[in-house]
């Protein structure tokens, strides 16, 4: 029997997000490093990048906390699609 998305352990879905969360910072963090190397703006790439990253993932991590403790919605049986 196949598994749906949400039959996994809940602490391994929460530990995901925070992986997703410390790699979002981490990756427009040494995505700022590489500018700042390139154009030599140190450090302003790297505070950019840092900040860009604890955005982008504050976002993600606030989005999926949320969408964890919505209850699923019920659209009803699949009906095949009509013919013309």
């Amino acid at each position: 029997m196949a598994k749906k998305d949400g039959d996994g352990p809940s602490w391994l879905r929460f530990s995901g997000i925070g992986i997703e969360f410390v790699a979002a910072i981490a990756g427009f963090a040494l995505l700022g490093y590489w500018v700042d190397r390139q154009w030599d703006t140190k450090p302003w790439g790297l505070v950019i990048g840092a900040v860009l990253g604890m955005i982008g993932g504050m976002y993600n991590l606030i989005r999926e906390s949320l969408g964890a403790f919505k209850p699923p919605v019920d659209r009803g049986p699949r009906q095949p699609p009509s013919k013309p």
